[in-house]
């Protein structure tokens, strides 16, 4: 039976200006504004950290597990989230989030957050060392950065079964909830000398499956770090997704990926058409064809475009909920828009781009490119064609092209502004949050699993929270309330 999938979303910005042009310098001095402006000193406890472990098992003698920054900024904010510095970018990792919408919610917050901190970090900055975010995924000098999805997956599927049921789901999504993309930057895609392209990331990926994410990236990444209980649970890094602006392609970006996981803990790989011969090619192919004609051939030996991929998983997971029911993923109404949204952003995206630009990433940057470049006649290569690609990821309402081409909304911005300080309620980062904003002063390190007090005598105290749904509101709000220190908390807990 499939389990509750829980998930996340970790954004890795991009960023332009600061002292000396230095990325990590500035990107420090974004987390530090907005930890300082939050008064948290709350730092991430890198206890139980395993980026090495393979789901394979032993990895191969070319793989390279992430290193471990532990000593760049890094916080825990009260809504459970982690804020720091990863490599040379400022990060925002949502809490744990029990539905897509919910998990949605968090990632406008993220965005709302680096918002907030730009503003505090450009305060304390002469007007030229100012800094610049982008919510997007490559600098446009070959450097790519991730957005990173989580899913909360039961640990009796095999390692085997992930990489043939979502292979197809991975390589072919891209053409509804890709981000687009001005021109290339990697030799391959170069080479091809390309216009524009559906996905800001595609052309990065060099391998089927791998531990790495920052060389030869992988289309399934295997790196085997639950951040719960092991023996019940894996959690599947999920690097190759873009950075959205959309919120309607962040929402389907993770609701079909949740129910496609559902359904193969439920009824294995049968039901998922066959992956393409040659994945790596396949994406890249697909990303470098906005007419979505390109065709590539599969294990079964039939040819198939992005599009019929998606057709068919779709019409795999509408079957699947019909039979079955999705609570899994979501509340049935949820699940119902997941479906229908998908289904009309995948027939608009082939039948009438127009009538999707206000949900699809893409097709919303191809109509502002193209309807420049035709309005002043510009060479396909003209600079002001990737100025206004980067423009349209600029995290400042008054310069984000995003802002104003009429994405549809699906949360308002009371919800963002509560999301920005209140965890979710239905996972355990309720807990965590609600102790990050009721004992800070006695809270030393926190991390996925657990959140560490030191009472000021004796040991630290760790309190592991192994189970992603427990913590919940329901289960620990009227505790909380009872306890107005972290000694009473920890005494009611040992009791």
């Amino acid at each position: 039976m499939a389990i509750a999938k829980v998930l996340g979303i970790e954004t890795e910005y991009g960023i332009s200006g600061g002292p000396d042009l230095e990325p990590i310098a500035s990107s420090s001095i974004i987390v530090n504004a907005y930890a300082h402006q939050g008064r948290t000193r709350i730092n991430w406890d890198f206890q139980g950290e395993t980026p090495d472990l393979d789901a394979r098992g032993l990895p191969g003698l070319t793989s390279f597990a992430p290193i471990i920054e532990t000593h760049l900024a890094n916080t825990v904010l009260t809504n459970g989230a982690r804020l720091y510095v990863d490599h040379a970018h400022p990060e925002y990792s949502s809490p744990e989030c029990r539905t897509p919408w919910e998990a949605t919610l968090y990632d406008l917050a993220g965005e709302e957050v680096m918002r907030r901190a730009l503003v505090i970090a450009n305060e304390s900055l002469a007007p030229e060392d100012a800094i610049s975010l982008y919510k997007n995924n490559s600098d446009g000098k070959g450097n790519s950065y991730g957005t990173h999805e989580n899913f909360l997956v039961s640990r009796d599927v095999d390692f085997s079964d992930i990489i043939r049921a979502m292979v197809p789901h991975f390589v072919s999504r891209q053409i509804i909830v890709g981000a687009g993309k001005v021109g290339a930057e990697t030799d391959h895609a170069l080479h091809g000398d390309p216009f524009f392209q559906l996905s800001q990331r595609a052309e990065f990926f060099e391998e089927v499956v791998g531990l790495e994410t920052t060389l030869k990236r992988p289309i399934i990444n295997t790196r085997d770090e639950p951040h719960s209980d092991a023996e019940r649970f894996r959690r599947l890094h999920v690097i190759i997704g873009d950075a959205n602006l959309s919120p309607y392609a962040t929402f389907i970006k993770l609701g079909s990926t949740a129910l496609l996981l559902a359904m193969l803990e439920d009824e294995g790989t049968e039901r998922f058409p066959s992956p393409p011969r040659h994945p790596v090619h396949a994406v890249r192919a697909y990303s470098l064809d906005p007419s979505l004609h390109v065709v590539e051939i599969c294990d079964d030996n039939k040819w198939r475009s992005a599009w019929d991929l998606q057709d068919q998983l779709w019409t795999a997971a509408n079957d699947y909920v019909a039979r079955r029911g999705g609570e899994a993923v979501a509340p049935e109404a949820e699940v119902s828009l997941i479906l229908s949204q998908w289904r009309e952003m995948l027939d608009g995206v082939r039948d009438d781009i127009r009538s999707v630009a206000d949900r699809v990433d893409w097709v919303a940057k191809y109509r502002v490119v193209t309807g420049m470049q035709e309005r002043y006649d510009l060479d396909p290569h003209d600079a002001k064609l990737r100025a206004i690609d980067l423009q349209y990821h600029d995290l400042v309402p008054q310069r984000s092209l995003a802002r104003r081409v009429g994405l549809r909304t699906l949360q308002s911005d009371e919800e963002v502004r509560e999301a920005v300080h209140n965890p979710p309620t239905d996972t355990r980062a309720y807990f965590r949050g609600q102790c990050v904003a009721r004992y800070p002063e006695q809270i030393v390190a926190a991390n996925w699993d657990s959140v560490v007090f030191d009472l000021g005598e004796g040991p630290l105290q760790r309190v592991p929270m192994m189970d992603p749904l427990r913590g919940t509101a329901a289960l620990t709000e009227d505790l909380l309330k009872v306890c107005p220190t972290a000694d009473d908390l920890l005494e009611a807990l040992d009791r």
